[in-house]
């Protein structure tokens, strides 16, 4: 019986060194883990920055980029609004010019017609004051060398400006110059299809009709059968 207590007693003595060595390693590691995970966390947290510095510097050289455009986009836009009103500007200034050429571009040819009627005027002033109203021979002569004076000077300035009659007797007939009439039989020496006779005379401008002549055309006879 003393010796199974001795036993027993010695088996509670080993469980108690046994516990009392398992708290005091427990106690000795825990603050070596504890250490160990700190300076885990703190070389973990060295690493990566904290959220408050700011952006990063793709985020800083994307908006650095972002300016730079918005400044050439506004250069831009300040060119292209220029260039619309030089444009504008250009287009008046034309409109006005154009303008202007229809309105005084005959100025000149007017200024010559001018001096037409001045002789026209003068003609007639003339006829009426030297005559005497039962002298018809004479009140002729002075108008035949009005109206004669009066055409030396209308083509002197139909000439002056490239205003020229056709002259289209015997010329092939052109639609684009000659206005038909009717036709009429070729004459001994006259081709049939050209131009017999002119009812109205037709005008060029600098080579350009500007009136078509109204002529009569020839045409080959029918024979008789």
């Amino acid at each position: 019986m003393a010796a199974r207590s001795l036993w027993a007693v010695r088996r509670r003595l080993q469980r108690l060194l046994a516990s009392s060595a398992a708290s005091h390693s427990g106690d000795w590691l825990h603050p070596l883990s504890t250490a160990t995970q700190r300076t885990a966390g703190e070389d973990c947290s060295s690493e990566d920055p904290p959220d408050d510095l700011g952006p990063s510097l793709a985020e800083r050289a994307l908006r650095l980029k972002a300016v730079k455009l918005e400044k050439e986009i506004q250069d831009l836009t300040l060119r292209y609004q220029r260039a619309v009103a030089d444009s504008e500007n250009i287009r008046k200034r034309t409109q006005r010019c154009v303008e202007d050429a229809k309105i005084f571009g005959i100025q000149s040819f007017c200024k010559d017609l001018v001096e037409v009627a001045d002789i026209l005027e003068k003609t007639t002033e003339c006829i009426s004051e030297e005559i005497e109203p039962g002298d018809q021979k004479l009140t002729l002569e002075k108008v035949f060398q009005g109206l004669s004076l009066l055409e030396a000077k209308l083509k002197s300035v139909f000439a002056k400006h490239g205003l020229e009659k056709m002259a289209p007797i015997g010329d092939k007939y052109d639609p684009h110059e000659h206005e038909l009439i009717c036709h009429v039989p070729a004459d001994a020496g006259m081709q049939p299809g050209t131009v017999a006779l002119v009812r109205q005379d037709g005008y060029k401008l600098h080579g350009r009709t500007i009136r078509l002549a109204q002529v009569e055309v020839a045409v080959e006879s029918q024979r008789r059968l």
